[in-house]
Protein backbone atom coordinates (compact mmCIF):
# COMPACT_ATOMS: atom_id res chain seq x y z
CA UNK A 1 0.00 0.00 0.00
CA UNK A 2 1.02 3.40 -0.68
CA UNK A 3 1.56 4.97 2.68
CA UNK A 4 1.87 8.68 1.47
CA UNK A 5 -0.70 10.85 2.48
CA UNK A 6 -2.14 8.02 4.84
CA UNK A 7 -3.57 9.77 7.79
CA UNK A 8 -3.17 7.78 10.94
CA UNK A 9 -3.98 9.41 14.28
CA UNK A 10 -1.77 7.75 17.47
CA UNK A 11 -3.93 8.27 21.40
CA UNK A 12 -1.79 7.67 23.83
CA UNK A 13 -0.83 9.00 26.99
CA UNK A 14 2.53 7.66 28.06
CA UNK A 15 5.21 10.57 26.31
CA UNK A 16 7.68 7.98 25.21
CA UNK A 17 5.67 5.25 23.74
CA UNK A 18 3.77 8.43 21.76
CA UNK A 19 6.78 10.03 20.41
CA UNK A 20 8.38 5.97 19.19
CA UNK A 21 4.89 5.52 17.45
CA UNK A 22 4.62 8.67 15.89
CA UNK A 23 8.20 8.65 14.47
CA UNK A 24 8.09 5.04 13.78
CA UNK A 25 4.98 5.20 11.66
CA UNK A 26 5.69 8.50 10.32
CA UNK A 27 9.18 6.54 8.98
CA UNK A 28 7.50 4.73 7.03
CA UNK A 29 5.79 7.34 5.37
CA UNK A 30 2.21 7.83 7.16
CA UNK A 31 0.80 11.40 7.93
CA UNK A 32 0.91 10.99 11.90
CA UNK A 33 -0.85 13.20 14.47
CA UNK A 34 0.17 12.44 18.05
CA UNK A 35 -2.80 13.16 21.18
CA UNK A 36 -2.36 12.58 24.94
CA UNK A 37 -6.17 11.37 25.48
CA UNK A 38 -9.83 10.81 23.47
CA UNK A 39 -10.91 14.49 23.96
CA UNK A 40 -8.02 15.64 22.08
CA UNK A 41 -8.12 13.75 19.06
CA UNK A 42 -12.23 14.36 18.93
CA UNK A 43 -11.51 18.19 19.24
CA UNK A 44 -8.84 17.88 16.20
CA UNK A 45 -10.59 15.27 14.16
CA UNK A 46 -12.79 17.32 11.87
CA UNK A 47 -9.56 19.25 10.96
CA UNK A 48 -7.11 16.28 10.61
CA UNK A 49 -9.57 13.56 8.98
CA UNK A 50 -7.36 10.15 10.59
CA UNK A 51 -7.90 7.75 8.42
CA UNK A 52 -6.61 4.66 11.12
CA UNK A 53 -6.64 5.63 14.95
CA UNK A 54 -4.07 3.57 16.62
CA UNK A 55 -5.35 4.28 20.66
CA UNK A 56 -4.24 2.79 23.91
CA UNK A 57 -7.63 1.64 25.86
CA UNK A 58 -6.41 3.19 29.36
CA UNK A 59 -6.29 6.96 28.82
CA UNK A 60 -7.28 9.82 31.37
CA UNK A 61 -11.16 10.54 30.72
CA UNK A 62 -12.22 8.94 27.71
CA UNK A 63 -10.57 5.49 27.30
CA UNK A 64 -10.44 3.51 24.40
CA UNK A 65 -13.45 1.10 24.64
CA UNK A 66 -15.41 3.46 24.86
CA UNK A 67 -13.99 5.68 22.11
CA UNK A 68 -14.43 1.94 19.95
CA UNK A 69 -18.16 2.12 20.88
CA UNK A 70 -18.59 6.05 20.31
CA UNK A 71 -16.20 5.42 16.55
CA UNK A 72 -19.30 1.95 16.02
CA UNK A 73 -22.06 4.56 15.95
CA UNK A 74 -20.97 6.85 13.34
CA UNK A 75 -21.47 5.86 10.03
CA UNK A 76 -18.46 6.86 8.38
CA UNK A 77 -15.35 5.48 11.01
CA UNK A 78 -11.70 4.98 10.72
CA UNK A 79 -11.00 2.18 11.99
CA UNK A 80 -9.16 1.28 15.05
CA UNK A 81 -6.27 -0.69 16.46
CA UNK A 82 -5.87 -1.23 20.03
CA UNK A 83 -2.98 -1.01 22.85
CA UNK A 84 -3.07 -2.29 26.61
CA UNK A 85 -0.12 -3.34 28.83
CA UNK A 86 -3.22 -5.09 30.50
CA UNK A 87 -4.20 -7.50 27.66
CA UNK A 88 -5.86 -10.89 28.43
CA UNK A 89 -7.53 -12.83 25.90
CA UNK A 90 -10.92 -12.18 27.18
CA UNK A 91 -10.42 -8.49 26.72
CA UNK A 92 -8.66 -9.10 23.28
CA UNK A 93 -11.95 -10.86 22.10
CA UNK A 94 -14.44 -8.85 23.40
CA UNK A 95 -12.54 -5.55 21.86
CA UNK A 96 -12.63 -7.60 18.93
CA UNK A 97 -16.24 -8.49 19.42
CA UNK A 98 -17.26 -4.73 19.73
CA UNK A 99 -15.71 -4.02 16.13
CA UNK A 100 -12.40 -3.33 17.17
CA UNK A 101 -9.77 -4.46 13.71
CA UNK A 102 -6.86 -5.32 15.92
CA UNK A 103 -5.28 -6.06 19.35
CA UNK A 104 -1.68 -5.16 20.18
CA UNK A 105 -0.11 -5.97 23.67
CA UNK A 106 2.92 -3.97 25.51
CA UNK A 107 5.66 -4.47 25.33
CA UNK A 108 5.25 -3.44 21.83
CA UNK A 109 6.93 -4.99 19.01
CA UNK A 110 6.93 -2.05 16.27
CA UNK A 111 7.29 -4.28 13.48
CA UNK A 112 4.13 -6.33 14.19
CA UNK A 113 2.40 -2.81 14.51
CA UNK A 114 3.94 -1.52 11.20
CA UNK A 115 2.15 -5.57 10.03
CA UNK A 116 -1.11 -4.72 12.02
CA UNK A 117 -1.50 -0.89 9.99
CA UNK A 118 -0.95 -2.08 6.88
CA UNK A 119 -3.29 -5.20 7.06
CA UNK A 120 -5.76 -2.70 8.64
CA UNK A 121 -5.82 -0.34 6.20
CA UNK A 122 -5.52 -2.94 3.20
CA UNK A 123 -8.69 -4.47 4.17
CA UNK A 124 -10.23 -1.61 5.01
CA UNK A 125 -9.71 -0.23 1.31
CA UNK A 126 -10.33 -3.23 -0.50
CA UNK A 127 -13.73 -3.50 1.69
CA UNK A 128 -14.63 0.06 0.18
CA UNK A 129 -13.38 -0.77 -3.35
CA UNK A 130 -16.33 -3.87 -3.34
CA UNK A 131 -18.60 -0.99 -1.78
CA UNK A 132 -18.16 1.22 -4.60
CA UNK A 133 -18.22 -1.85 -6.82
CA UNK A 134 -21.71 -2.70 -5.34
CA UNK A 135 -22.90 0.54 -5.74
CA UNK A 136 -21.94 1.11 -9.19
CA UNK A 137 -23.73 -2.22 -9.86
CA UNK A 138 -26.56 -0.91 -8.25
CA UNK A 139 -27.33 1.87 -9.97
CA UNK A 140 -26.14 0.02 -13.70
CA UNK A 141 -29.20 -2.18 -12.04
CA UNK A 142 -31.26 0.61 -12.31
CA UNK A 143 -33.83 0.66 -15.04
CA UNK A 144 -36.67 3.63 -16.12
CA UNK A 145 -38.13 5.24 -13.18
CA UNK A 146 -36.27 3.62 -10.63
CA UNK A 147 -36.84 -0.16 -11.21
CA UNK A 148 -34.62 -2.54 -10.07
CA UNK A 149 -33.64 -5.56 -12.28
CA UNK A 150 -30.58 -6.54 -14.85
CA UNK A 151 -31.74 -9.84 -15.92
CA UNK A 152 -32.49 -10.46 -19.36
CA UNK A 153 -36.30 -10.61 -19.13
CA UNK A 154 -36.13 -7.16 -17.72
CA UNK A 155 -33.13 -5.78 -20.49
CA UNK A 156 -36.34 -6.79 -22.88
CA UNK A 157 -38.50 -5.00 -20.96
CA UNK A 158 -36.66 -1.60 -20.76
CA UNK A 159 -36.67 -2.01 -24.77
CA UNK A 160 -39.67 -2.63 -25.20
CA UNK A 161 -40.33 0.95 -22.85
CA UNK A 162 -37.60 3.13 -24.48
CA UNK A 163 -39.42 1.64 -28.16
CA UNK A 164 -43.12 2.30 -27.22
CA UNK A 165 -42.59 5.44 -24.57
CA UNK A 166 -42.54 7.73 -27.88
CA UNK A 167 -45.28 6.73 -29.07
CA UNK A 168 -48.78 8.62 -28.70
CA UNK A 169 -51.04 5.49 -28.64
CA UNK A 170 -52.49 3.48 -25.87
CA UNK A 171 -50.71 0.84 -24.09
CA UNK A 172 -51.74 -1.97 -22.44
CA UNK A 173 -50.01 -3.13 -19.40
CA UNK A 174 -49.63 -6.70 -18.45
CA UNK A 175 -48.38 -8.55 -15.41
CA UNK A 176 -49.57 -10.39 -12.43
CA UNK A 177 -50.61 -8.83 -9.28
CA UNK A 178 -47.09 -6.97 -7.77
CA UNK A 179 -45.05 -6.96 -10.80
CA UNK A 180 -44.94 -2.94 -10.78
CA UNK A 181 -47.22 -1.99 -13.65
CA UNK A 182 -47.56 1.46 -12.38
CA UNK A 183 -43.59 1.64 -12.34
CA UNK A 184 -43.61 0.83 -15.96
CA UNK A 185 -46.64 3.08 -16.47
CA UNK A 186 -44.16 5.65 -15.12
CA UNK A 187 -41.52 5.31 -16.77
CA UNK A 188 -43.34 5.22 -20.42
CA UNK A 189 -44.62 9.08 -19.12
CA UNK A 190 -41.04 10.12 -18.12
CA UNK A 191 -39.64 8.91 -21.51
CA UNK A 192 -42.38 10.05 -23.51
CA UNK A 193 -42.60 13.93 -25.00
CA UNK A 194 -45.42 14.16 -22.22
CA UNK A 195 -42.93 14.35 -19.59
CA UNK A 196 -43.23 17.78 -18.04
CA UNK A 197 -47.59 17.16 -18.08
CA UNK A 198 -48.97 15.30 -15.23
CA UNK A 199 -48.96 12.03 -14.31
CA UNK A 200 -52.10 10.35 -12.46
CA UNK A 201 -53.36 6.79 -12.26
CA UNK A 202 -56.25 5.38 -10.83
CA UNK A 203 -57.10 2.32 -9.84
CA UNK A 204 -60.58 1.14 -11.68
CA UNK A 205 -61.57 -1.65 -8.88
CA UNK A 206 -61.36 0.85 -6.25
CA UNK A 207 -63.74 3.12 -7.27
CA UNK A 208 -67.87 2.41 -6.84
CA UNK A 209 -69.32 1.72 -10.27
CA UNK A 210 -71.81 4.39 -10.19
CA UNK A 211 -68.67 7.21 -9.36
CA UNK A 212 -66.79 6.14 -12.25
CA UNK A 213 -67.87 7.90 -15.13
CA UNK A 214 -67.94 11.17 -12.58
CA UNK A 215 -64.41 10.09 -11.63
CA UNK A 216 -63.03 9.88 -15.22
CA UNK A 217 -65.38 12.60 -17.27
CA UNK A 218 -66.29 14.60 -14.39
CA UNK A 219 -70.10 16.14 -14.34
CA UNK A 220 -71.56 19.72 -14.57
CA UNK A 221 -73.10 21.43 -11.98
CA UNK A 222 -76.37 20.04 -10.55
CA UNK A 223 -75.97 17.36 -12.74
CA UNK A 224 -77.05 14.55 -9.67
CA UNK A 225 -78.04 15.27 -6.19
CA UNK A 226 -74.65 16.39 -4.39
CA UNK A 227 -73.09 17.83 -7.62
CA UNK A 228 -73.25 21.63 -6.19
CA UNK A 229 -70.29 22.58 -8.38
CA UNK A 230 -68.55 21.29 -11.43
CA UNK A 231 -65.68 18.82 -11.93
CA UNK A 232 -63.19 18.39 -14.19
CA UNK A 233 -62.54 14.66 -13.79
CA UNK A 234 -59.12 12.72 -14.35
CA UNK A 235 -59.19 12.85 -17.99
CA UNK A 236 -59.25 16.52 -18.07
CA UNK A 237 -57.00 16.68 -15.09
CA UNK A 238 -54.67 14.41 -16.73
CA UNK A 239 -54.80 17.00 -19.82
CA UNK A 240 -51.63 17.08 -22.00
CA UNK A 241 -49.80 14.57 -19.98
CA UNK A 242 -50.84 10.77 -19.25
CA UNK A 243 -53.55 8.99 -17.42
CA UNK A 244 -52.89 4.75 -15.60
CA UNK A 245 -56.07 2.96 -16.34
CA UNK A 246 -55.13 0.38 -13.29
CA UNK A 247 -57.31 -2.81 -13.34
CA UNK A 248 -58.25 -1.98 -16.72
CA UNK A 249 -60.59 -5.45 -16.81
CA UNK A 250 -63.00 -4.12 -13.97
CA UNK A 251 -64.44 -1.17 -15.96
CA UNK A 252 -67.56 -1.68 -16.72
CA UNK A 253 -68.89 -2.48 -19.66
CA UNK A 254 -70.95 1.20 -20.38
CA UNK A 255 -67.99 3.03 -19.42
CA UNK A 256 -65.78 1.54 -21.66
CA UNK A 257 -67.69 2.31 -24.53
CA UNK A 258 -66.93 6.05 -23.86
CA UNK A 259 -63.80 5.26 -22.91
CA UNK A 260 -63.24 3.97 -26.87
CA UNK A 261 -64.96 7.08 -28.13
CA UNK A 262 -61.93 9.25 -25.78
CA UNK A 263 -59.13 7.32 -27.57
CA UNK A 264 -60.79 7.64 -31.07
CA UNK A 265 -61.62 10.86 -31.16
CA UNK A 266 -59.47 12.81 -28.40
CA UNK A 267 -63.49 14.19 -27.08
CA UNK A 268 -65.73 13.48 -23.84
CA UNK A 269 -68.76 14.97 -22.54
CA UNK A 270 -68.70 15.77 -18.90
CA UNK A 271 -71.73 13.86 -16.53
CA UNK A 272 -74.83 16.17 -17.08
CA UNK A 273 -73.72 18.20 -20.18
CA UNK A 274 -74.66 19.14 -22.95
CA UNK A 275 -71.50 20.34 -24.45
CA UNK A 276 -68.36 17.63 -25.93
CA UNK A 277 -64.48 18.53 -24.12
CA UNK A 278 -61.28 18.49 -26.33
CA UNK A 279 -59.05 16.62 -24.32
CA UNK A 280 -55.16 15.67 -25.18
CA UNK A 281 -54.62 12.69 -22.71
CA UNK A 282 -52.50 9.46 -23.26
CA UNK A 283 -54.12 6.29 -21.56
CA UNK A 284 -52.28 3.67 -20.54
CA UNK A 285 -54.17 0.77 -18.85
CA UNK A 286 -52.65 -2.18 -16.78
CA UNK A 287 -54.21 -5.89 -15.45
CA UNK A 288 -53.57 -8.76 -14.17
CA UNK A 289 -56.54 -10.49 -15.82
CA UNK A 290 -56.88 -12.35 -19.32
CA UNK A 291 -58.36 -9.90 -21.00
CA UNK A 292 -58.81 -12.30 -24.22
CA UNK A 293 -60.99 -14.78 -22.31
CA UNK A 294 -63.11 -11.41 -20.80
CA UNK A 295 -63.73 -10.97 -23.92
CA UNK A 296 -65.17 -14.15 -24.88
CA UNK A 297 -67.13 -13.80 -21.58
CA UNK A 298 -68.45 -10.50 -23.10
CA UNK A 299 -66.83 -8.92 -19.77
CA UNK A 300 -64.47 -6.87 -21.82
CA UNK A 301 -65.55 -5.15 -25.15
CA UNK A 302 -63.57 -6.63 -28.45
CA UNK A 303 -63.05 -3.10 -29.96
CA UNK A 304 -61.38 -1.50 -27.05
CA UNK A 305 -59.12 -4.83 -25.79
CA UNK A 306 -57.62 -4.03 -30.17
CA UNK A 307 -57.54 -0.63 -29.54
CA UNK A 308 -55.69 -1.16 -26.16
CA UNK A 309 -53.47 -4.62 -27.36
CA UNK A 310 -51.84 -2.62 -29.98
CA UNK A 311 -48.80 -1.56 -27.52
CA UNK A 312 -49.14 -4.30 -25.07
CA UNK A 313 -46.01 -4.69 -22.63
CA UNK A 314 -46.12 -7.82 -20.39
CA UNK A 315 -44.09 -7.12 -17.18
CA UNK A 316 -42.23 -10.70 -16.17
CA UNK A 317 -42.96 -11.93 -12.87
CA UNK A 318 -40.33 -12.15 -10.06
CA UNK A 319 -39.84 -16.09 -10.21
CA UNK A 320 -38.78 -15.71 -13.95
CA UNK A 321 -35.90 -12.86 -13.21
CA UNK A 322 -33.28 -14.98 -12.03
CA UNK A 323 -30.26 -12.88 -9.58
CA UNK A 324 -33.13 -10.02 -9.56
CA UNK A 325 -34.38 -11.37 -6.61
CA UNK A 326 -31.16 -11.13 -4.46
CA UNK A 327 -30.52 -7.46 -6.07
CA UNK A 328 -33.95 -6.49 -5.25
CA UNK A 329 -33.17 -8.01 -1.69
CA UNK A 330 -30.51 -5.74 -1.22
CA UNK A 331 -32.24 -2.44 -2.50
CA UNK A 332 -35.32 -2.90 0.05
CA UNK A 333 -32.93 -4.08 2.93
CA UNK A 334 -31.12 -0.83 2.77
CA UNK A 335 -34.47 1.08 2.03
CA UNK A 336 -35.74 0.12 5.15
CA UNK A 337 -32.94 -0.15 7.38
CA UNK A 338 -32.60 3.44 6.86
CA UNK A 339 -35.77 3.87 7.13
CA UNK A 340 -36.14 2.68 10.49
CA UNK A 341 -32.44 3.42 11.51
CA UNK A 342 -30.70 0.01 11.19
CA UNK A 343 -27.36 -0.88 9.70
CA UNK A 344 -28.16 -4.57 8.66
CA UNK A 345 -25.80 -5.90 5.71
CA UNK A 346 -27.83 -8.39 4.19
CA UNK A 347 -29.47 -12.07 4.24
CA UNK A 348 -27.63 -15.23 5.51
CA UNK A 349 -27.26 -18.01 3.91
CA UNK A 350 -30.28 -19.52 5.21
CA UNK A 351 -32.25 -16.53 4.01
CA UNK A 352 -30.75 -16.50 0.84
CA UNK A 353 -31.73 -20.53 0.63
CA UNK A 354 -35.28 -19.56 0.96
CA UNK A 355 -35.39 -16.53 -0.88
CA UNK A 356 -33.95 -18.56 -4.26
CA UNK A 357 -36.11 -21.37 -3.39
CA UNK A 358 -39.76 -19.69 -3.21
CA UNK A 359 -41.29 -18.38 -5.85
CA UNK A 360 -42.79 -15.14 -4.60
CA UNK A 361 -46.63 -15.69 -5.97
CA UNK A 362 -47.17 -11.41 -4.77
CA UNK A 363 -43.69 -11.05 -7.04
CA UNK A 364 -41.62 -7.65 -6.08
CA UNK A 365 -44.42 -6.84 -3.81
CA UNK A 366 -44.21 -9.49 -1.59
CA UNK A 367 -40.54 -9.19 -1.96
CA UNK A 368 -40.54 -5.57 -0.53
CA UNK A 369 -43.28 -6.84 1.99
CA UNK A 370 -40.79 -9.84 3.33
CA UNK A 371 -38.11 -7.58 3.44
CA UNK A 372 -39.70 -5.01 5.59
CA UNK A 373 -40.52 -7.43 8.35
CA UNK A 374 -37.70 -9.22 8.34
CA UNK A 375 -35.66 -5.59 9.32
CA UNK A 376 -38.22 -5.15 11.40
CA UNK A 377 -37.86 -8.07 13.48
CA UNK A 378 -33.65 -8.40 12.69
CA UNK A 379 -31.59 -6.96 16.05
CA UNK A 380 -28.71 -8.53 14.49
CA UNK A 381 -26.30 -7.65 11.20
CA UNK A 382 -27.80 -10.18 9.51
CA UNK A 383 -31.31 -11.37 8.07
CA UNK A 384 -32.03 -14.81 8.61
CA UNK A 385 -34.66 -17.58 8.29
CA UNK A 386 -36.00 -17.27 11.61
CA UNK A 387 -37.05 -13.07 10.01
CA UNK A 388 -38.45 -13.62 7.24
CA UNK A 389 -42.70 -14.72 6.98
CA UNK A 390 -43.59 -18.07 8.32
CA UNK A 391 -45.44 -19.09 4.87
CA UNK A 392 -41.69 -19.03 3.01
CA UNK A 393 -40.39 -21.31 5.65
CA UNK A 394 -43.72 -23.37 5.53
CA UNK A 395 -43.42 -23.67 1.97
CA UNK A 396 -40.11 -24.85 1.88
CA UNK A 397 -40.31 -28.00 4.37
CA UNK A 398 -43.72 -28.80 2.81
CA UNK A 399 -42.19 -28.79 -0.63
CA UNK A 400 -39.36 -31.41 0.95
CA UNK A 401 -41.97 -33.35 2.58
CA UNK A 402 -44.29 -33.95 -0.25
CA UNK A 403 -41.64 -34.76 -2.70
CA UNK A 404 -39.84 -37.30 -0.14
CA UNK A 405 -42.97 -38.76 0.86
CA UNK A 406 -44.18 -39.57 -2.70
CA UNK A 407 -41.17 -40.53 -3.84
CA UNK A 408 -38.83 -41.40 -1.14
CA UNK A 409 -35.88 -40.09 -3.29
CA UNK A 410 -32.07 -40.69 -2.07
CA UNK A 411 -30.05 -38.12 -0.52
CA UNK A 412 -28.48 -37.96 -3.83
CA UNK A 413 -31.01 -37.24 -5.86
CA UNK A 414 -32.39 -34.98 -3.58
CA UNK A 415 -28.61 -32.65 -3.85
CA UNK A 416 -28.90 -33.37 -7.57
CA UNK A 417 -32.72 -32.02 -7.82
CA UNK A 418 -31.77 -29.05 -5.54
CA UNK A 419 -28.56 -27.96 -7.35
CA UNK A 420 -30.89 -28.21 -11.10
CA UNK A 421 -33.39 -25.31 -9.27
CA UNK A 422 -30.21 -23.69 -8.19
CA UNK A 423 -28.64 -23.38 -12.04
CA UNK A 424 -31.89 -22.55 -13.38
CA UNK A 425 -32.17 -19.83 -11.31
CA UNK A 426 -28.87 -18.80 -12.44
CA UNK A 427 -29.68 -19.48 -15.92
CA UNK A 428 -26.66 -22.02 -16.05
CA UNK A 429 -23.84 -19.91 -14.36
CA UNK A 430 -22.12 -21.94 -12.57
CA UNK A 431 -20.14 -19.51 -10.69
CA UNK A 432 -22.93 -18.01 -9.49
CA UNK A 433 -24.73 -21.04 -8.56
CA UNK A 434 -21.32 -22.71 -6.63
CA UNK A 435 -21.57 -19.51 -4.45
CA UNK A 436 -25.48 -19.69 -3.75
CA UNK A 437 -24.79 -23.47 -2.72
CA UNK A 438 -22.01 -22.73 -0.94
CA UNK A 439 -19.20 -24.64 -2.51
CA UNK A 440 -16.48 -24.45 -4.84
CA UNK A 441 -16.70 -24.81 -8.45
CA UNK A 442 -14.85 -27.48 -8.29
CA UNK A 443 -17.22 -29.39 -6.21
CA UNK A 444 -20.04 -28.19 -8.29
CA UNK A 445 -18.13 -29.71 -11.68
CA UNK A 446 -17.67 -32.80 -9.20
CA UNK A 447 -21.56 -33.41 -8.54
CA UNK A 448 -22.45 -32.41 -11.83
CA UNK A 449 -20.37 -34.82 -13.33
CA UNK A 450 -21.63 -37.36 -11.01
CA UNK A 451 -24.94 -37.25 -11.06
CA UNK A 452 -24.48 -37.85 -14.88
Amino acid sequence: MNTKSVRIAVIEDDPGLRELLQEELESVGYDVAAFTDVESFQNQQATFEAQLVVSDIRLPGISGLELLAQLQAQEKAPPLILITAFGTVDQAVEALKQGADDFLTKPLDLEHLLVSVERVLTFHQLRDEVEHYRQSQQRTAEGPAGIIGKSRVMQKLYDEIERVAPVEGAVLILGESGTGKELVAQALHQQSQRAAGPFLAVNCAGIPAELLESEFFGHAAGAFTGAQKARAGLLKEANGGTLLLDEIGEMPLALQAKLLRVLQEGKMRPVGSDQEVQIDVRILAATHQNLEQKVADKSFREDLFYRLETFAIKVPPLRHRGDDVALLAEHFIQQVSEQQNKRIKGLAAAAQELFYSYNFPGNVRELQNSIERAVTFCDGDWIDAEHLPARMRLEQVSEIATHATEQWPSMDALQADYVRKVLAHTEGNKQRAARILGITRRTLYRWLTNDD
